[in-house]
């Protein structure tokens, strides 16, 4: 199709966007300018608690929220998680008077912050080695030819490897990749199977002692890793029983059939090369969960995150097809996804730091102090459920901007958990989520489809998980 100017409308499109995104970049140039110079309507304060700024009052307390309020709009429009950062925080250095050298200084002192989160990024790393050396589909193939036929036994084993694999490595939608096109491949798009495995999915990334959102926890809310892991354990235990049993009856009841036969590479292997190959998965789940119980038991840390990683390795190139070479290299390339998240996360704090420094946060814990106690921490979950169904590729960013409100009103790390939790839910609503798009590839279906199976599930866990908020904080 032509337009009149004789230039085709693909043409004159992209001419328009381009005009327009050179307006957007000139106008972030010159608030950030002003930033520079405008007056200072509230003091920036060096303090690290956000909340322990001075709330601006009158209408300066209305304006400082406004940062927030557009980030979040920007996020539900789908813009890049960066880029919505940047125009919060250039309008609240406007705000607040805040200048170019004391961001400077939050962007230097955020970015190194999350980096330093070593532990998540080392369970990450060793547990993508174990992805890469086909220790899961080794475990499946191994479940498969064990329960002759029973398929809804092998929907239930592939609900816990996706709860399993999840919380070992903290990367849901990198789970999914594997697991999803296996599960198709046996027994086809069972709806309460996908469900299934998304809320395992969720409940194990927002509670695992190697995700980005846990790392993103530890660092809002000054506790340890170990410390969240452990208070938040039993919730995700329940949870991943949950979506087990969603699983193994849903499969149940559909009367689903094993579909295609074994791969080559899988069908040349005996039971017993099978279950070798597992052997790297087992230990480090073990490692994981039984590991922190061991050390403190002898005191001393045996099962280490040094013991393990060389173990889990070691094993690799011992129990797999991969050599010593290729278990180390794939130990190094398994780093690479969540150091980068870690990365552009600290740069979004950066911006979130800055609204903080305008005393915005002081002024939502000021409105949220005088709500109900007992219905405050439903409340955050239910918004972080809201929030996280339309920004569902920005789980970590949506945490940056609720969890500090959760932390300034002193609720108890279980609480700051469960709304974690809430937001993991959501997400796995979503449209742009990275496990529903790869659930919505593996198993060959839009991924509308996969939003509306999900939906009587995750909105029955959220009740869950809303009715614990009500009764255990």
């Amino acid at each position: 199709m032509v337009c009149w100017t004789g230039v085709s409308q693909d043409s004159y499109l992209h001419s328009k966007r381009g005009i327009t995104m050179k307006k957007v970049i000139f106008t972030l140039s010159v608030l950030l300018a002003s930033a520079l110079f405008v007056p200072h309507l509230v003091f920036a304060s060096s303090a690290q608690d956000l909340t322990t700024i001075p709330a601006p009052e009158g209408l300066m307390g209305i304006i400082s929220i406004l940062p927030i309020i557009i980030i979040l709009v920007l996020l539900f429009m789908k813009v890049d998680m960066l880029f919505a950062g940047l125009i919060g925080g250039v309008l609240s250095m406007i705000i607040g008077g805040i200048t170019l050298g004391r961001a400077n200084e939050l962007l230097l002192s955020s970015i190194p912050a999350m980096l330093t989160i070593t532990v998540p990024i080392i369970n990450s790393a060793i547990a993508t080695a174990v992805f890469k050396s086909g220790g899961y589909a080794s475990a499946l193939a191994l479940v498969r030819r064990g329960i002759k036929g029973r398929v809804e036994y092998f929907a239930a084993f592939i609900v816990l490897l996706m709860a399993a694999a999840t919380y070992m490595s903290g990367i849901g939608g990198g789970t999914a990749m594997v697991l999803a096109p296996l599960a198709f491949a046996a027994v086809g798009a069972v709806p309460e199977l996908i469900a299934a495995m998304c809320l395992a999915a969720a409940v194990s990334f927002t509670t695992s002692p190697a995700s980005l959102e846990t790392s993103i926890v530890s660092q809002l809310s000054g506790e340890n890793v170990g410390n969240y892991v452990t208070t938040m354990r039993p919730y995700w235990i329940l949870f991943t029983i949950i979506a087990i049993l969603i699983g193994f009856f849903g499969t149940k009841m559909r009367g689903a059939a094993f579909l295609g036969e074994e791969s080559e590479e899988i069908k040349a292997k005996s039971n017993r090369e099978l279950l070798i190959n597992t052997i790297p998965a087992i230990f480090l789940l073990f490692a994981v969960i039984v590991g922190p119980y061991i050390n403190n038991a002898v005191g001393m840390p045996i099962l280490g995150p040094l013991m393990y990683l060389v173990i889990t390795i070691g094993l690799i190139a011992l129990c797999t097809d991969f050599n010593i070479k290729q278990s180390s290299t794939a130990l190094v390339d398994g780093s690479q996804y969540i150091l980068t998240r870690l990365f552009q996360v600290g740069i979004f704090i950066t911006f979130i730091n800055i609204i903080g420094e305008t005393g915005a946060f002081t002024v939502i814990v000021n409105v949220a102090q005088a709500a109900p106690a007992a219905i405050l921490v439903p409340a955050l979950i239910v918004a972080g459920y809201a929030i996280g169904v339309p920004a569902g590729a920005y789980v970590a960013t949506i945490l940056a901007l609720i969890l500090p409100i959760a932390v300034s009103l002193n609720l108890p790390l279980l609480a700051v958990g469960l709304i974690t939790m809430g937001v993991g839910l959501g997400s796995q609503m979503s449209f742009v989520n990275i496990t529903m798009q790869a659930q919505s590839s593996g198993f060959d279906i839009p991924i509308l489809q996969v939003v509306k199976g999900n939906s009587r599930y995750i909105l029955a866990s959220l009740v869950v998980l809303v009715i614990i908020g009500l009764v255990m904080v």
